[in-house]
């Protein structure tokens, strides 16, 4: 009898699902009251000496953060904070079930979608296209094309390569690793390639990280973007660099808020 209780307790905790975390554990009362007001990015760019302003509470999150942080020891970092605002329908059951956890991870490794979003420039004071090509690729070595990937369920890790050609720093190869859990779904890109301003040296080999995270919080995903890099030191690079980093952290934001569109909408 009392294995059969033991039992039955079990499948009752597994059963349950699992609760996000609120937006105000996150990020802060204030943050989270800022977020849920405005409809444009928070943003913090950094050029000296640079540490976490905006990371979001949650263990796994951090300690990939972290860890990167301190075996990278950029000089530059650009972090974003977006709210996603889920359709109405979709808040009633509070967090993302398997379909829309599935279909939003497919989204973000469908990287060939990337092609020809894109960014404001300040400079130019129009829209400009961020990436010219966006391709999966086999490895680094033959950059032989792929399919996006398609998954039926949600990995906890894989790492996809990719030649990307954008019109700051031209065609690079990178890599992309990608983590997963209940509540969150994150991939950090890594330059396999010099990166070039022209023909300046901008960003050394495996000197750029961006990471990219989703967090579902029940009614919202709370969208973080982070981008530290050890860049050359040239005068105004860093400032040159942190300013290209934020006009990529708003477009991949934008991007995905499209993506994040159609999952919610098909399903």
């Amino acid at each position: 009898m009392k294995n059969i209780f033991l039992l039955f307790f079990a499948s009752v905790v597994f059963a349950s699902p699992v609760s996000s975390a609120s937006l105000e554990e996150l990020v802060g009362t204030e943050r989270a009251a800022a977020l849920r007001v405005a409809s444009e990015s928070v943003m913090e760019v950094q050029t000296k000496n640079p540490s976490s302003k905006l990371l979001p509470k949650h263990n796994e999150l951090e300690r990939f953060f972290r860890e990167n942080m301190d075996s990278l020891e950029p000089n530059t970092l650009v972090e974003t904070l977006f709210l996603y605002r889920k359709p109405f329908s979709q808040t009633e059951g509070g967090m993302w079930g398997s379909v829309e956890r599935t279909g939003l991870f497919n989204r973000l490794t469908a990287l060939s979608t990337l092609n020809g979003i894109q960014y404001y420039s300040e400079t130019r004071k129009a829209m400009r296209i961020f990436y010219e090509a966006s391709q999966v690729i086999d490895n680094p070595e033959r950059k032989s094309p792929l399919p996006d990937p398609v998954h039926i369920s949600v990995p906890a890790s894989i790492t996809l390569y990719a030649r990307q050609k954008d019109l700051t720093f031209g065609e690079n190869i990178y890599r992309f690793d990608y983590r997963t859990s209940a509540d969150i779904l994150f991939f950090m890109q890594e330059n396999l390639t010099s990166m070039n301003a022209g023909i300046i040296p901008a960003v050394g080999k495996n000197k750029l990280r961006s990471i990219f995270a989703v967090i579902d919080t029940g009614d919202s995903l709370l969208l973080y973007a982070a981008a530290m890099a050890k860049t050359a030191s040239l005068p105004g690079m860093k400032d040159r660099i942190g300013a290209s980093f934020t006009n990529r952290a708003i477009a991949v934001i934008n991007w995905f808020t499209v993506q994040a569109d159609n999952v919610f909408t098909w399903h």
